[in-house]
């Protein structure tokens, strides 16, 4: 059985028009693919980086002391704990100072300290 040549053109048609389906589907395909979202996303991120950075440049050089006191700030906040043990310890040693130091006093005999200390005078 021949097809009429209406039915022949139609048929070509449907071939073309999936031919342009399938490239449409191979190209969605290609920019869907993960490695090419993360490609995007990775240069967005550099982008808006980028944008942020001279940002704040531009604000640390409109206010310098402003900037120089949040990063004070940020940096005392981050380093909390290891300050407040360094201020211990200096409080702790200034009230240590202000005492007499003892000294523990030597036995000549035994040639070690004796469990009772005199006090001695620097």
């Amino acid at each position: 059985m021949t097809d009429s040549p209406e039915i022949a053109a139609a048929r070509g048609e449907v071939d073309r028009r999936r031919s342009r389906l399938m490239g449409t589907a191979h190209e969605l395909q290609a920019r869907l693919s993960p490695g090419t979202l993360a490609k995007g996303a990775w240069q967005g991120a550099k982008e808006k980086g980028a944008d942020l950075a001279e940002d704040a440049v531009d604000a640390v050089r409109a206010r310098p002391l402003a900037a120089t006191g949040v990063v004070a700030a940020i940096t005392m906040f981050l380093a909390r704990e290891p300050l407040m043990d360094l201020a211990g310890r200096l409080v702790d040693g200034a009230k240590g100072k202000s005492k007499k130091r003892r000294k523990p006093v030597l036995s000549k005999a035994e040639g070690s300290p004796k469990k009772e200390k005199v006090e001695v005078a620097e």
